[in-house]
């Protein structure tokens, strides 16, 4: 059963309480975009969304994706395509693609709100203009000008798609060990080897597919210090390239999203950037689409949520333990009068509200980093950025699956049939804690590059933020029962993080063992910092919205950020316990 409402209300409350008008469309870059207009786009673009891509999601995943294995053909279920090209007759795959390519130039803390409904409609259907979208920052960034002039323009529309075309059959997040060769030839090179696990790697939505492929050449050393990145793609000038599909992966979930294994076979592609440096280009692909992964995990545990409570509302079961909310008319009552099922919906609400939140502070400075006049405003935001990017793409994939195993729950065994929709979201969204960097990778991200970076610098601008936020509130009564949890985990998490800088240089086994711990400690603050941000601007405009507002960030400060002590005491045990068994005894 489809239940989705998309969450315009809270997603403009947060773009106002993290100053949206002050900080994002007063850029010269974004003067089209005020408030306003972003709430027409937001509703205009839910209205498409969910007309168009909310039927197709449970027949996507049913029917799947078939692949012919004499021609290397892909196609897509049934409604796909046509769907692609109503998103592309309304310019939505390249809102947020730069103007001078035909883009919308739209701000990422409106793309954020709008990518999160298209996942929750669509995930599937989403990761083909997502990863487009990845591919377009990577070649305007560290393209050749004739090859922005060549590429962009048909990228950025989604006339063509885009792929990232990383892992091989022998490695995964060991990148040095790949062998897909890149010999040079007249103006380009040709490109052989096999790429694995490779998203929208071929299908039947675009008219071309650009392949972002790491290879090495000839020459080059041992390791990722000697990976290059080429465009190569399917068709030149209507010409079938080289690069053909060989077979599908059979997946848990995202049925309807081909995971290819592709066979390049003396390909033409064409080097992006410079030679052996194709690390920077690949990771400033990658780095954007962790974000929007992290996203995913708010958008399928919000439409799980939402499917949770049109059941909860609906179903009758047993009767209340306080006698007095009893239905006098029925033989039984809603579940919602449960203590338990209350529990499960706010713990879902509260967390999924906070990570929201976090996320569209995150866009905020990614827009300023990009934009704004001031260099050292841009690098603050920049550093900010990238310190929590790990920290979005980890704690928010693994808080969504537990989110929808929540939302399920509710449901009793209802939830695990396919009669409502809860039991995919829970196999599509499974897969995010997996792809762009398994979630202790970006554990290893955070603990062992972002927090030493420039000196610590990193942490240190964020602490600053989170002191300012609690020096700024002082005085002010209604924030203490925000604030001062805000206060206490901060010193907790400070004291932690130097110690485990001090124990992770003398053993770096130490930062391996406690880095996936640390994350969600480290998340936990973050989040209630910008709940804290939320909660004053609710204080300083009352009315009902900002009354359950409040309600809803003092649950997630009472009843789920206590699991930071919880974190804290794993962290503080180390390595031991984890080095104290013999290989023979797992």
């Amino acid at each position: 059963m489809d239940v989705y409402k998309p969450p315009i209300r809270d997603m403009l409350f947060n773009m106002k309480a993290f100053g949206y008008t002050e900080r994002v469309a007063s850029l010269e870059a974004f003067q089209d975009y005020d408030i306003e207009t972003a709430l027409m786009m937001m509703q205009s673009t839910a209205d498409i969304l969910t007309k168009e891509l909310l039927p197709l999601n449970k027949k996507g995943d049913e029917i799947g994706v078939s692949w012919d294995p004499e021609t290397g053909d892909v196609k897509t279920p049934d409604g796909f395509r046509e769907a692609y090209q109503t998103l592309f007759n309304n310019g939505m795959i390249g809102i947020t693609g730069p103007v001078e390519y035909g883009g919308g130039g739209c701000p990422e803390s409106l793309g954020v709100a709008l990518g999160e409904m298209g996942t929750a409609v669509n995930k599937s259907f989403a990761m083909c203009p997502g990863l487009t979208r990845g591919l377009v920052d990577a070649i305007a960034h560290h393209a050749t000008q004739e090859q922005k002039d060549f590429y962009l323009p048909k990228l950025v529309s989604g006339e063509w798609s885009g792929t990232m075309c990383l892992t091989e059959p022998q490695c995964g997040t060991d990148l040095g060990l790949i062998t897909t060769k890149a010999v040079p030839d007249g103006d380009g090179y040709l490109i052989s080897g096999t790429k694995i696990w490779i998203t929208f790697g071929e299908h039947d939505m675009a008219d071309n597919i650009i392949h972002f492929v790491l290879a090495r050449l000839p020459d080059a050393p041992e390791g990722i210090k000697g990976i290059s990145v080429f465009v190569v793609p399917k068709f030149i000038d209507g010409e079938r390239n080289q690069v053909r599909c060989t077979g599908l992966e059979h997946k848990m979930g995202i049925h309807a999203s081909p995971t290819c294994v592709m066979e390049f076979e003396n390909a033409k592609g064409w080097l992006v950037g410079e030679e052996n440096k194709g690390m920077r280009s690949m990771f400033t692909m990658m780095n954007a689409a962790r974000l929007h992964v992290g996203i995913e995990g708010i958008s399928l545990s919000d439409i799980s949520y939402q499917t949770a409570v049109a059941f909860a509302k609906d179903r009758r079961q047993s009767r209340s333990l306080d006698a007095s909310k009893s239905d006098p008319d029925a033989k039984a009552d809603n579940i919602l009068v449960h203590p338990d099922v209350r529990r499960m919906l706010l713990n879902v609400k509260a967390s999924n509200e906070a990570m929201r939140s976090l996320a569209m502070w995150v866009a905020v400075e990614h827009d300023v980093s990009l934009n704004h006049p001031d260099e050292q405003t841009r690098q603050e935001a920049d550093d900010l950025v990238a310190l929590l990017t790990p920290v979005i793409k980890s704690y928010f994939t693994e808080r969504g699956f537990m989110n929808i195993s929540e939302s399920m729950q509710v449901l009793g065994g209802a939830g695990y049939t396919t009669d409502w929709d809860i039991e995919q979201y829970m196999r599509d969204e499974r897969i995010a804690m997996l792809y762009e960097g398994t979630n202790h990778i970006q554990a290893l991200d955070l603990v062992g590059r972002k927090l030493p970076r420039k000196g610590g610098r990193l942490m240190q601008l964020f602490a600053s933020r989170v002191t300012d936020m609690i020096r700024d509130n002082k005085e002010v009564e209604a924030m203490a029962e925000y604030i001062t949890p805000l206060k206490e985990l901060s010193k907790l998490t400070t004291g932690i993080t130097m110690e485990l800088a001090t124990k992770g240089m003398e053993d770096p086994e130490i930062a391996g063992a406690v880095a996936s711990n640390y994350l969600n400690l480290f998340a936990l603050l973050a989040l209630q910092y910008a709940n804290c941000v939320v909660a004053r601007y609710a204080i300083d405009n009352p009315g009902s919205e900002s009354d359950t507002k409040l309600k809803t960030i003092r649950y997630f400060t009472t009843c789920i950020l206590p699991e930071a002590q919880a974190y804290a005491a794993k962290i503080a045990t180390g390595k031991a316990n984890l080095f104290d068994f013999d290989v023979d005894e797992f």
